[in-house]
């Protein structure tokens, strides 16, 4: 992948010097080390890896979360119509949907940015769930993230459904921890004629496994399946087209790798080709040009828009704003290259060492195709915890799931390829020292 040797720190920075995005790091406030966040006079950053979890705050943020408090504290409710920055708070929404409808390869009209990850699903799942009697099942992967799940098995209920009945999952093969496309084209293939609708993540958040959505999709609209994806880890991180590839709905949260803040704002996707979809409706779904006409006569904006039902917060979207504008400054195209490569350095590095790594194994795909900007590391023997903390102590500030996986994320608008050769380090040191205890023990 680098061409170059790994044996010095010198290399990482030769890789950095040729980065073409390495600019945008300065972007980003990189946190503390959690040993000296309560300290003023350290300026030492941490390692940031945990992007997959929570991206980092852009430092223009903060000026646009003061314009807003300034525009509320000097024209209160006049801010909703004229804004000093031309951001009217009645339109606020859409400020941000453009850029987004590019990071997901969606027309704007496909976009809405609106509510959170789950709630929206519950909304979309409202409009294209409907199943008859012949066609009400839903085909999901067995480990699907818990909220997910939660919602799915809901109304699967909320329909008068047993979940043990209507819900398929699919399931690694044995001692593997991916799913292959193949099982999942031969589970739409032997179920078509009674599923109703599939919904995968784009990106796995335990693995990091990139589904082939492409490929998914076409099967299941073959066999009249509803399409939807779960791309909360997928969004800012990999190239989409859920336009072109016919995708008939997908949800997102924004504060992973969209970099909007705990809790962000999150988005859907509904394809042009569904937009009139009977849906749940609420006002700010309501045609703009009448809405405050207040006749109760609802009219949908056409599009994904007519799936709102209240009025965004604007903090939340300003928040959201701020990282879009650094997006705006490349391409996913450019980001996807960039990625791949310092995915890629950071396998190499840990294949590389080969005495650390017989204490884990990586269990996200070796193919670039097949991942996004994560490595899944599953430890053995019981020590995972050990190593993470030994990891927090060096301040390297990465990401785990029990029981054993560290999740490591190097994230491509912010990281570089010396926060990778430093973590690799780390790690050896770390696993060295918890090994030792160990043995001697």
């Amino acid at each position: 992948m680098s061409g170059l040797a790994l044996s010095g720190a010198e290399n990482a920075s030769q890789l950095d010097a040729r980065d073409q995005l390495r600019h945008l790091r300065d972007e980003f406030h990189i946190p503390k080390p959690p040993s000296l966040q309560a300290s003023e006079a350290s300026e030492r950053r941490s390692i940031y890896l945990c992007g997959n979890s929570l991206g980092l705050q852009p430092k223009g943020t903060r000026a646009l979360l003061s314009e807003e408090l300034d525009v509320w504290a000097e024209q209160g409710v006049y801010g909703h119509h004229l804004h000093p920055n031309s951001r009217p708070w009645i339109d606020i929404d859409q400020c941000v949907s453009e850029e987004t409808a590019k990071i997901v390869g969606a027309k704007r009209p496909e976009v809405a940015v609106m509510g959170t990850l789950t709630s929206n699903l519950h909304f979309l799942m409202a409009a294209f769930y409907r199943p008859t009697e012949l066609k009400y099942k839903i085909i999901i992967e067995d480990k699907a993230f818990p909220s997910d799940y939660y919602a799915i098995e809901s109304q699967v209920s909320w329909h008068g459904l047993d979940p043990a009945d209507a819900i398929i999952s699919i399931s690694p093969r044995q001692g593997e921890y991916t799913l292959d496309t193949d099982d999942i084209i031969k589970t739409i293939q032997e179920n078509g004629e009674s599923v109703a609708m599939i919904l995968l993540p784009g990106v796995q958040y335990y693995t990091g496994q990139l589904f082939e959505m492409e490929k998914i999709t076409k099967c299941a609209k073959g066999h009249d399946i509803i399409v939807g994806w779960d791309l909360a880890h997928a969004v800012g991180n990999v190239e989409l087209s859920l336009h072109d590839w016919q995708v008939d709905f997908a949800v997102w949260c924004s504060y992973k790798y969209l970099n909007s803040g705990p809790g962000g704002i999150a988005g859907i996707f509904v394809h042009e080709s569904r937009s009139k979809q009977a849906r749940l409706t609420g006002w700010w779904g309501h045609d703009r040009a009448s809405r405050f006409k207040m006749e109760n006569n609802f009219i949908a904006i056409p599009g994904a828009a007519g799936f709102q039902h209240s009025n965004p917060s604007v903090m939340a979207t300003v928040c959201l704003l701020g990282s879009l504008r650094v997006f705006a400054k490349t391409t996913m195209k450019a980001l996807r290259e960039k990625s791949i490569c310092l995915t890629g350095y950071l396998e190499e590095l840990l294949l590389a060492d080969r005495e650390t790594a017989k204490y884990y194994k990586i269990i996200t795909p070796g193919n670039p195709s097949e991942r996004g900007a994560q490595l899944s590391l599953l430890f053995e023997g019981g020590i995972m915890d050990a190593v993470f903390r030994k990891l927090e102590i060096a301040g390297i500030i990465a990401d785990k799931r029990e029981p054993d996986v560290i999740r490591v994320a190097p994230a491509p608008l912010y990281n570089s390829y010396e926060d990778v050769f430093m973590f690799s380090r780390k790690l050896q040191e770390a696993i060295a020292e918890v090994s030792s205890a160990v043995t001697v023990s």
